[in-house]
Protein backbone atom coordinates (compact mmCIF):
# COMPACT_ATOMS: atom_id res chain seq x y z
CA UNK A 1 0.00 0.00 0.00
CA UNK A 2 1.17 3.53 -0.78
CA UNK A 3 2.45 5.96 1.84
CA UNK A 4 -0.35 6.75 4.30
CA UNK A 5 0.23 10.51 4.20
CA UNK A 6 -0.04 10.49 0.42
CA UNK A 7 -3.22 8.43 0.59
CA UNK A 8 -4.74 10.96 2.98
CA UNK A 9 -3.69 13.85 0.78
CA UNK A 10 -5.34 12.37 -2.29
CA UNK A 11 -8.37 11.25 -0.32
CA UNK A 12 -8.89 14.76 1.02
CA UNK A 13 -8.96 16.16 -2.53
CA UNK A 14 -11.42 13.47 -3.59
CA UNK A 15 -13.77 13.91 -0.63
CA UNK A 16 -13.83 17.69 -1.05
CA UNK A 17 -14.78 17.21 -4.70
CA UNK A 18 -17.70 14.97 -3.72
CA UNK A 19 -18.62 17.47 -1.01
CA UNK A 20 -18.69 20.31 -3.54
CA UNK A 21 -21.15 18.29 -5.62
CA UNK A 22 -23.40 17.74 -2.60
CA UNK A 23 -23.17 21.42 -1.60
CA UNK A 24 -24.26 22.51 -5.07
CA UNK A 25 -27.16 20.04 -5.13
CA UNK A 26 -28.36 21.21 -1.71
CA UNK A 27 -29.25 24.59 -3.25
CA UNK A 28 -31.68 23.06 -5.73
CA UNK A 29 -32.73 19.73 -4.23
CA UNK A 30 -36.37 18.76 -4.72
CA UNK A 31 -37.89 16.47 -2.09
CA UNK A 32 -39.89 14.70 -4.79
CA UNK A 33 -36.60 13.07 -5.80
CA UNK A 34 -36.24 10.99 -2.64
CA UNK A 35 -36.69 7.23 -2.48
CA UNK A 36 -37.33 4.89 0.46
CA UNK A 37 -35.00 1.96 1.09
CA UNK A 38 -36.98 1.03 4.19
CA UNK A 39 -39.00 2.62 6.99
CA UNK A 40 -37.57 6.14 7.48
CA UNK A 41 -34.50 5.07 5.47
CA UNK A 42 -34.14 7.60 2.66
CA UNK A 43 -31.88 7.82 -0.37
CA UNK A 44 -31.57 10.20 -3.31
CA UNK A 45 -29.65 10.65 -6.54
CA UNK A 46 -27.27 12.84 -4.52
CA UNK A 47 -26.20 9.86 -2.37
CA UNK A 48 -25.71 7.69 -5.43
CA UNK A 49 -23.77 10.24 -7.47
CA UNK A 50 -21.55 11.07 -4.50
CA UNK A 51 -20.74 7.38 -4.09
CA UNK A 52 -19.90 7.09 -7.80
CA UNK A 53 -17.41 9.95 -7.41
CA UNK A 54 -15.88 8.37 -4.32
CA UNK A 55 -15.65 4.84 -5.71
CA UNK A 56 -13.96 6.00 -8.89
CA UNK A 57 -11.48 8.14 -6.97
CA UNK A 58 -10.70 5.56 -4.29
CA UNK A 59 -9.92 2.95 -6.94
CA UNK A 60 -7.50 5.39 -8.53
CA UNK A 61 -5.77 5.84 -5.18
CA UNK A 62 -5.57 2.07 -4.52
CA UNK A 63 -6.45 0.07 -7.64
CA UNK A 64 -8.18 -3.23 -7.05
CA UNK A 65 -9.28 -2.55 -3.48
CA UNK A 66 -12.62 -3.86 -2.22
CA UNK A 67 -15.33 -1.22 -1.82
CA UNK A 68 -17.99 -1.34 0.88
CA UNK A 69 -20.49 1.46 0.29
CA UNK A 70 -23.91 2.25 1.70
CA UNK A 71 -25.56 2.57 -1.69
CA UNK A 72 -23.55 0.20 -3.87
CA UNK A 73 -22.98 -2.62 -1.39
CA UNK A 74 -19.76 -4.63 -1.67
CA UNK A 75 -17.64 -4.46 -4.81
CA UNK A 76 -15.23 -7.35 -4.46
CA UNK A 77 -11.53 -6.75 -4.96
CA UNK A 78 -8.40 -7.18 -2.88
CA UNK A 79 -9.69 -8.76 0.33
CA UNK A 80 -6.82 -7.29 2.37
CA UNK A 81 -7.63 -3.65 1.56
CA UNK A 82 -11.15 -2.24 1.84
CA UNK A 83 -12.57 1.24 1.38
CA UNK A 84 -15.62 1.70 3.62
CA UNK A 85 -17.75 4.71 2.68
CA UNK A 86 -20.95 6.56 3.36
CA UNK A 87 -21.40 9.06 0.51
CA UNK A 88 -23.91 11.15 2.46
CA UNK A 89 -24.35 10.43 6.16
CA UNK A 90 -27.36 12.32 7.45
CA UNK A 91 -29.47 12.02 4.30
CA UNK A 92 -32.68 12.88 6.16
CA UNK A 93 -31.06 16.07 7.46
CA UNK A 94 -29.89 16.94 3.94
CA UNK A 95 -33.36 16.41 2.48
CA UNK A 96 -34.92 18.66 5.12
CA UNK A 97 -32.29 21.36 4.81
CA UNK A 98 -30.80 20.74 8.25
CA UNK A 99 -27.04 21.54 8.20
CA UNK A 100 -25.81 18.31 9.79
CA UNK A 101 -24.60 15.89 7.12
CA UNK A 102 -21.25 14.69 5.86
CA UNK A 103 -19.19 12.31 3.78
CA UNK A 104 -17.37 9.51 5.59
CA UNK A 105 -14.62 7.36 4.05
CA UNK A 106 -12.47 4.87 5.95
CA UNK A 107 -9.67 2.59 4.81
CA UNK A 108 -9.14 -0.81 6.41
CA UNK A 109 -6.24 -3.19 5.84
CA UNK A 110 -6.20 -6.72 7.23
CA UNK A 111 -8.80 -5.82 9.83
CA UNK A 112 -7.06 -2.64 11.01
CA UNK A 113 -8.35 0.86 10.29
CA UNK A 114 -5.63 2.80 8.50
CA UNK A 115 -7.14 6.10 7.37
CA UNK A 116 -10.35 8.02 7.75
CA UNK A 117 -11.85 11.27 6.53
CA UNK A 118 -15.15 12.88 7.49
CA UNK A 119 -16.18 16.02 5.65
CA UNK A 120 -18.68 18.22 7.49
CA UNK A 121 -20.05 19.83 4.32
CA UNK A 122 -22.23 22.68 5.70
CA UNK A 123 -19.39 23.84 7.97
CA UNK A 124 -16.62 23.15 5.42
CA UNK A 125 -14.62 21.22 8.03
CA UNK A 126 -12.59 18.22 6.97
CA UNK A 127 -11.59 15.77 9.71
CA UNK A 128 -8.74 13.41 8.90
CA UNK A 129 -6.87 10.65 10.71
CA UNK A 130 -4.17 8.17 9.82
CA UNK A 131 -3.08 5.28 12.01
CA UNK A 132 -0.25 6.61 14.14
CA UNK A 133 -0.51 10.07 12.58
CA UNK A 134 -3.05 11.70 14.91
CA UNK A 135 -6.31 13.44 14.03
CA UNK A 136 -6.92 16.87 12.53
CA UNK A 137 -9.71 19.28 11.62
CA UNK A 138 -8.83 21.38 8.56
CA UNK A 139 -5.19 20.48 9.19
CA UNK A 140 -5.09 21.46 12.87
CA UNK A 141 -4.56 18.74 15.53
CA UNK A 142 -7.58 17.78 17.62
CA UNK A 143 -7.96 15.84 20.86
CA UNK A 144 -10.83 14.41 22.85
CA UNK A 145 -11.82 16.38 25.91
CA UNK A 146 -10.31 14.95 29.13
CA UNK A 147 -13.64 14.11 30.77
CA UNK A 148 -13.41 12.20 34.04
CA UNK A 149 -16.99 12.14 35.35
CA UNK A 150 -20.12 11.01 33.56
CA UNK A 151 -22.14 13.60 35.47
CA UNK A 152 -20.09 16.38 33.85
CA UNK A 153 -20.18 14.89 30.35
CA UNK A 154 -22.12 15.77 27.22
CA UNK A 155 -23.09 12.68 25.22
CA UNK A 156 -24.40 12.04 21.73
CA UNK A 157 -26.49 9.20 20.39
CA UNK A 158 -28.80 8.19 17.58
CA UNK A 159 -32.06 6.29 17.37
CA UNK A 160 -31.86 3.49 14.81
CA UNK A 161 -34.66 2.80 12.36
CA UNK A 162 -35.25 -0.68 13.76
CA UNK A 163 -33.78 -2.62 16.67
CA UNK A 164 -36.59 -5.13 16.95
CA UNK A 165 -36.76 -6.72 20.36
CA UNK A 166 -34.34 -4.19 21.85
CA UNK A 167 -36.30 -0.95 21.60
CA UNK A 168 -37.30 -0.85 25.28
CA UNK A 169 -33.76 -1.67 26.44
CA UNK A 170 -32.28 1.00 24.18
CA UNK A 171 -34.73 3.62 25.40
CA UNK A 172 -33.90 2.62 28.98
CA UNK A 173 -30.21 3.30 28.32
CA UNK A 174 -31.14 6.69 26.87
CA UNK A 175 -33.27 7.50 29.92
CA UNK A 176 -30.47 6.63 32.34
CA UNK A 177 -27.94 8.72 30.44
CA UNK A 178 -30.36 11.66 30.45
CA UNK A 179 -30.45 11.44 34.24
CA UNK A 180 -26.78 10.63 34.86
CA UNK A 181 -24.93 12.74 32.27
CA UNK A 182 -24.93 16.50 31.79
CA UNK A 183 -26.92 16.12 28.59
CA UNK A 184 -27.61 13.90 25.57
CA UNK A 185 -27.80 15.20 21.99
CA UNK A 186 -29.07 13.60 18.79
CA UNK A 187 -28.03 15.17 15.46
CA UNK A 188 -28.83 12.35 13.02
CA UNK A 189 -25.34 11.61 11.70
CA UNK A 190 -23.21 9.05 13.52
CA UNK A 191 -20.12 10.01 11.53
CA UNK A 192 -20.44 13.66 12.54
CA UNK A 193 -21.06 12.67 16.15
CA UNK A 194 -17.77 10.77 16.16
CA UNK A 195 -15.88 13.60 14.47
CA UNK A 196 -17.24 16.10 16.98
CA UNK A 197 -16.30 13.74 19.81
CA UNK A 198 -12.74 13.60 18.47
CA UNK A 199 -12.73 17.40 18.41
CA UNK A 200 -13.86 17.64 22.03
CA UNK A 201 -17.41 18.86 21.45
CA UNK A 202 -18.88 15.70 22.96
CA UNK A 203 -17.43 13.48 25.67
CA UNK A 204 -19.09 10.23 24.61
CA UNK A 205 -21.18 8.62 21.88
CA UNK A 206 -23.12 5.36 21.72
CA UNK A 207 -25.51 3.79 19.25
CA UNK A 208 -26.86 0.44 18.08
CA UNK A 209 -27.87 -0.72 14.62
CA UNK A 210 -25.06 1.07 12.78
CA UNK A 211 -23.17 -0.21 9.76
CA UNK A 212 -19.45 -0.20 9.08
CA UNK A 213 -19.73 2.82 6.77
CA UNK A 214 -21.27 4.83 9.62
CA UNK A 215 -18.33 4.35 11.98
CA UNK A 216 -15.15 3.35 10.13
CA UNK A 217 -13.67 6.81 9.65
CA UNK A 218 -15.06 8.21 12.90
CA UNK A 219 -13.74 5.40 15.06
CA UNK A 220 -10.20 6.00 13.80
CA UNK A 221 -10.61 9.74 14.35
CA UNK A 222 -11.61 9.18 17.96
CA UNK A 223 -8.74 6.76 18.60
CA UNK A 224 -6.15 9.00 16.99
CA UNK A 225 -7.52 11.92 19.04
CA UNK A 226 -6.87 9.97 22.27
CA UNK A 227 -10.30 8.43 22.81
CA UNK A 228 -11.55 4.88 23.30
CA UNK A 229 -13.82 2.87 20.99
CA UNK A 230 -15.47 -0.49 21.75
CA UNK A 231 -18.72 -2.32 21.21
CA UNK A 232 -21.33 -2.53 23.99
CA UNK A 233 -19.46 -5.47 25.51
CA UNK A 234 -16.18 -3.59 25.72
CA UNK A 235 -14.54 -5.58 22.92
CA UNK A 236 -13.33 -4.50 19.49
CA UNK A 237 -16.27 -5.79 17.41
CA UNK A 238 -17.63 -2.31 16.70
CA UNK A 239 -16.94 -2.08 12.97
CA UNK A 240 -19.26 -4.86 11.85
CA UNK A 241 -20.95 -5.64 15.18
CA UNK A 242 -23.60 -2.90 14.74
CA UNK A 243 -22.99 -1.29 18.14
CA UNK A 244 -20.45 1.25 19.32
CA UNK A 245 -19.36 3.17 22.39
CA UNK A 246 -16.77 5.91 21.88
CA UNK A 247 -15.61 8.33 24.53
CA UNK A 248 -12.91 10.10 26.44
CA UNK A 249 -10.97 7.39 28.34
CA UNK A 250 -12.04 8.74 31.74
CA UNK A 251 -15.75 7.95 31.26
CA UNK A 252 -15.64 4.89 29.03
CA UNK A 253 -16.13 2.34 31.78
CA UNK A 254 -18.91 4.43 33.32
CA UNK A 255 -20.74 4.50 29.98
CA UNK A 256 -20.35 0.75 29.57
CA UNK A 257 -21.69 0.22 33.10
CA UNK A 258 -24.91 2.07 32.23
CA UNK A 259 -25.29 0.14 28.97
CA UNK A 260 -24.67 -3.19 30.71
CA UNK A 261 -27.75 -2.68 32.86
CA UNK A 262 -29.81 -3.52 29.77
CA UNK A 263 -27.39 -5.11 27.27
CA UNK A 264 -25.26 -8.02 28.47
Amino acid sequence: MNDLKEILRRLEILVRAAGNFIRAEALKFDRSMIEYKGVNDLVSYVDRKSEEILVSGCLEIIPGATIIGEEGGIREGNTEIRWIMDPLDGTTNFIHGLPAYCISVGLERNGELQAGIIYDIPNDTLYAAGKGLGATANGKPIRVRPAERLSHSLLATGFPYAVYGRNDAYLSVFRDFVYEAQGVRRFGSAALDLAWLAQGRFDGFYEIGLNAWDVAAGALLVREAGGMVTDFGGSQNFLFGRQIVASAPGIHHAMLAVIHRYFN
